[in-house]
């Protein structure tokens, strides 16, 4: 037995198993939310209802539970997202200014993750008044 000739495997760096990949809609949601939350002008996310809730939950204590993806609904479809947002912009701040830079912000965080962005759907829902309005450059 000792005669007998091992064979060696080799294996490339470019073989890969087979199979899909699934991006769930709330994976999306996350990642637009923290995307929409990081442009300059944008108050909160969610509408009336949900802020009002938020607003419950903080008073007790539950201060982090939906807002990951509160004022955030999104549908992906063979790689394709479609993603809805709801916006509190701040008071002073042009609206076209605020959506375009959230549609550009969301649309490069999601691309980022190997999706393709479709539409990105946005509804202001308020101005946040409290504290002064910020000046647009």
């Amino acid at each position: 037995m000792a005669d007998e000739a091992t064979q060696e495997l080799s294996v490339t760096p470019d073989a890969v198993a087979g199979g899909t990949t699934h991006v769930s809609h709330e994976v999306v949601e996350k990642i637009a939310v923290a995307a929409a939350k990081s442009v300059p002008g944008v108050a909160e996310l969610g509408g009336d209802v949900a802020r009002f809730f938020n607003a419950v939950l903080d008073k007790v204590g539950l201060d982090q539970v939906g807002d990951a993806t509160r004022g955030c609904s999104a549908h992906v479809t063979n790689g394709a997202a479609v993603v809805n947002l709801v916006l509190v912009i701040s008071a002073g701040r042009p609206v076209p200014e605020v959506t375009d830079a959230v549609r550009s912000a969301v649309t490069a965080a999601v691309e980022a993750y190997g999706l393709r962005v479709d539409e990105i759907n946005i509804r202001v829902d308020d101005v946040a008044l409290g504290g002064p309005a910020v000046p647009s450059a």
